[in-house]
This record gives C-alpha cells, structure tokens and sequence, in this order.
C-alpha cells in the first residue's frame, strides 16, 4: 500500500520517500525536525537511525529526479580524482568524486537535491558536474577509504630529499612595497589603464581582467564571450596598476587582504558614459582585478536585435503584455540574462507603469524605473527589497535572482495578487528550472499558479558577414549533429569561421540561443503530481517547445554561427 504525501507539506525527496511507503509522514515530519536540530543531512539521519534503508532512498532519490543509479561496490574510485577536489568539500557536503570524462566530473551524493555540494565543486573544479545517486552508507564507506588512501599516497616525501638548513621560506604575511601617491598618478600608469579600459570599450568587450604572477603581469579581455590576452606590461607595475584602479573605483589602496567591489563611471561624450563594476580578489602574488563593462546602449537594442525566432518574440511579447504572472530568464553566468531582461522593462517602461527591480547590484540605469541595490550586510536582501516593493503600489518587479526560498515565495505571492515579476535561476534549461523552485521548498501548486514563461539562453559569437565561408561537412555527420533527414533532403548550408580584418577570428558579435516554454495546464498538472524534469521536457517537446540544441542548430542553418560555436555552447 503507497502512503499519499501531503501536497500542502512535503516536496522533493521527502514526499517521494512518502509516496513510495519508505517511511510514514509523521514518522518523517520527526526525523526532519532531529535532522535540522542536529545539523546533518536528511538522508544521513534516516540511515545512521535505521529509519530507512539506503537501498530504498537511493532507488525512490534516482526515479524521482532523473538521476542515474550506482553501486558503489562495482567500480573503482581513482584517488587522482579524488585529489583533485577539495577534501574540505568532500567532508562538508559527504559526497565522492568518481572519474572524469574530459571536462564531466562523476559526483556520487545520497541526496540528488544538495545543490549546494555540486554548486561548490562546480565552482572549485571548473567542471561540469553529473549526480549520480549512490546508497548512503555505502557512501560514507568509501569516502573514509578514499581520503585515507589519498593521505597515506600523501606522506610518502622524505626529508633527506630536501637541504633543511637552507630551505627559502617567506612570510605569507609580507607586505608589498608601499604604494605612493605618485605612484597612483604616474603619468605612464594612468595612460596605460586609460588605454586598456578605451580599447576594451573599441572592441566591444565585456569584462577586463588584471593578472599578477610572480614572473609575470598579464591583461586579459572577454570578447564575444572568449578571454584573450592584450598586454604583459613588466610585472613591476602590478601594484601600480591596481592602486590606480582602486583609487578611480574609490575602494581603500591600504586594504589588500580582503576582495572590495566598486564602480568607475568614464564618460565617453556629453551624451555616453560607461560604467566598469570592479571587484578585487587577493591571490598569490597580488590582487587580481576584473572589470565588468556596463553599457547602457544594450539595453537600447530592442527585442528583434537579441536573436528571439518570431514565435519566441511573440511569446515573450505576449506575456510582458499580461498584467500579472512570473517570467523567468534562465542559464549560466554570461549568458545574456540581464539583457533579456532589461529589454522586456525598457518595452514595460511607459508613464502609466510603476516598475521596481532589486539587483546585485544594479547593471544598468534605466531611468523611470526605481532600481535598488541590496546590501545584506544592512539587511537590504531580495526578500525584504520585495516586501517593500510590495507597499509601494508596484505594477511590475524585477527580482535580480532567485536564491532562496523566502524569496522565491514572496516573488510567486506577487505574480498570483495581480503583479508581473520578472527573474532569474541558474539552470540548464527551461523544463529544469520548474523542479528547480520545487527542490528549493516552494509548493507544487504555487509554482503551476504563477509562473507563465521560462527563457532558457545562451550566448553564442556570430559569424563575420564579411568573410565566413561555406564548410563541406558529411550527411553522417550532420546526422550526428542533430539535423533531421528531411532537412538535409531539402539541403543545409553550413558556415564556418575565416578571420579578417574586420572581425575577431571570423566572429563578430554574439546572437541569443533560446528555448522559450510556455507553462501550460498540461505542464501544471505533472508538477503538481510529482513529475521531474525529463517528463516537463517531454510535455514541452510535445507542445513543440524546440529546446537549447535545436535553436542553436537553426541558427546554423541559417547561416548567423557555425557548428562549432553551437557545440561549445549548448552540449551538455
């Protein structure tokens, strides 16, 4: 006999584990309660207290997010692997590096909704991270044995291999030679930087990044979205170049120990200004800087200039036109979300709107619009930013991102009392970002209720009109590419790079890759039964939502990127 999980309590694993008879709700609602008190996993406290088996949790954890299930017992763990993330992750979050496949990494973890342990290694390693669902105490074996096994493979090193009496040691706590106010206004310095933020702004680029190594000082831009070196000034002047930058973003030149954010504001013509958002980060041998570039203008493009198919415009259009509901803009950092959505407020952005947004910070001035920076260090969070807008006879409000449940929860109350709320998620695609927000804890019913659109995007370079050229690619392998039979019956033409004068390595500028989903009833009706992500995707797929890969290949067919840019972009 299934036990029923109480729709209005439970969400995710827990009332999986419910629904599949593993443990009874109040016996649950107890062990969630002792689980919180002692700080300890969920899945860790029913195991360690024989409340569940671990077989039973690992097989309901695989079915009911999509995640692949593994015996521990049938494989190997590479401790080269293991090595290479933090073994103060690994003990946190309880979880295993399995093996790496290029640029995947394996992760074995009880508990498929600990986004916080894939988010950290994921950060740590630069990798892509795939769950795989593994029986808990099976887990906790191995990981013991694994970090065991790495620290004996560690105490090997013999001192008779190194001179002790004459060993170079350096205080991690020396200072760098003090900085003069000369130094900051040198004439050659302030030049330089000058020069470095007004070619950046030439090309187009969107970050600046500041290196200092300890043989070398490197600069690097991002354009199109790919960092490439444009100076190695002698390293000498490391530390000149950053009390420069420090001093025009106003951040304290004595405070080297800690990151520091700040603004710089260069103003081009009496009628164009930039602003570069700085961020200082001490590493090795200085303080790595990195400046984002915030041009207004962007925001000016208008939809038809961001890369939408007309059915994708259309849907958005239609939805910013409703006068309450949720849209969500979805994908990694550097995607493109800010512009999207700063597109759909400068269209919302007429005298009869009272338009809101809270950001982290705010990247670009739109005037008619109250902006708000938080500032939690004084309280000023998403959540209390929204409590606020709500007193304020708002029509529409931007929430910069959704990171917790609080604020996930006063931003869908908002969509469902008559206001249209715009954010973001990191996810991959737009079917993941509904399991998203029921992983987070938000009820099953609100989410049916309120969100309407989900953007998924990506960004890819475009290719120079001037001198891509037309690239002999087999059937076979186009086939593998993705492109149907009956459109290479009808013929495809595939471009590729070239490189000339005019462009940046035969790419010039960058086109939105989307899957735009609209949330039908259909699509309602699965989340509020349980359903994950692959049956969304299928629901989407069936209403004829074409997802990330697809949009991406149409963009080749039509001539605007090529294959290879579509790859780095949007395989998973």
């Amino acid at each position: 006999m299934v036990a029923t999980a109480s729709q209005t309590n439970l969400a995710g694993l827990p009332r999986r584990l419910v629904q599949d008879g593993i443990i009874p709700e109040d016996k649950l609602a107890e062990a969630s309660e002792a689980a919180r008190s002692q700080k300890v996993p969920l899945v860790s406290y029913l195991v360690n207290e024989e409340l569940a088996e671990a077989r039973a949790i690992a097989v309901a954890a695989a079915h009911e997010f999509g995640v692949p299930l593994l015996d521990l017992d049938a494989i190997e763990v590479d401790l080269d692997v293991v090595r290479s993330v933090d073994q103060k992750l690994v003990n946190k979050h309880r979880v295993l590096p399995l093996v790496k496949r290029g640029q995947h990494l394996f992760l074995a973890i009880s508990d498929p909704t600990n986004l916080q342990a894939i988010d950290d290694i994921k950060f740590q390693t630069s990798l892509r991270i795939d769950p795989v669902v593994v029986e808990q105490d099976k887990l906790e074996e191995r990981i013991t044995k694994a970090i065991e096994a790495v620290d004996t493979s560690m105490s090997g090193l013999d001192d008779d291999d190194f001179d002790l009496e004459n060993l170079d040691i350096s205080s991690e706590e020396e200072e760098h030679d003090d900085i003069q106010r000369d130094d900051i206004e040198d004439a050659p310095v302030v030049r330089f930087v000058n020069k470095i933020l007004l070619d950046a702004i030439k090309r187009g680029a969107s970050d600046v990044h500041f290196e200092p190594y300890e043989k070398f000082f490197r600069v690097r831009t991002r354009l199109d979205g790919v960092l490439s070196e444009v100076a190695q000034p002698p390293v000498i002047l490391a530390n000149k170049v950053c009390a420069r930058l420090k001093v025009m973003s106003r951040m304290d030149i004595a405070e080297r120990r800690v990151p520091q954010d700040g603004r710089i504001k260069m103003r081009l013509s009496k009628n164009r200004a930039i602003d570069f958002r700085v961020n200082t980060c001490p590493t090795l041998f200085g303080e790595k800087i990195v400046l984002r570039i915030l041009d207004p203008s962007s925001a000016q493009l208008g939809i038809d200039a961001l890369g939408y198919e007309e059915h994708q415009k259309n849907l958005y259009l239609k939805h910013l036109n409703k006068p309450y509901g949720m849209i969500l803009v979805t994908g990694p950092t550097g995607s493109g979300k800010t512009v999207s959505l700063y597109t759909g407020l400068n269209i919302l952005n007429t005298e009869d709107r009272n338009i809101s947004t809270a950001e982290d910070p705010a990247e670009i001035n739109l005037p008619g619009i109250n902006q708000v920076n938080v500032n939690p260090k004084v309280g000023l969070t998403f959540a209390s930013s929204l409590k606020a807008f709500l007193r304020q006879d708002p029509d529409v409000i931007m929430v910069g991102e959704i990171r917790d449940l609080e604020t996930a929860e006063i931003a869908i109350k908002a969509a469902q009392t008559g206001h249209l709320v715009l954010s973001t998620l990191h996810t991959n695609d737009a079917p993941k970002t509904l399991t998203r927000l029921v992983d987070m804890g938000v009820m099953p019913y609100a989410i049916a209720t309120s969100v309407s659109l989900i953007i998924a995007q990506r960004l890819g370079r475009k290719l120079c009109d001037n001198c891509k050229e037309v690239r002999d690619v087999p059937r076979e392998a186009l086939e593998k590419e993705g492109f149907t039979a009956e459109e290479l019956d009808k013929g495809v033409t595939i471009f590729g790079p070239k490189g000339c004068k005019a462009c940046n390595e035969g790419y010039k500028g960058r086109v939105g890759i989307f899957q735009v989903m609209e949330v039908s009833e259909t699509m309602g009706r699965i989340i509020m039964e349980g359903g994950n992500a692959m049956q969304i995707a299928d629901q989407a797929a069936t209403e004829g939502v074409i997802d990330l890969r697809r949009a991406g290949l149409n963009k080749v067919k039509e001539g605007v990127t090529g294959l290879e840019e579509v790859n780095r972009v949007t395989i998973e």
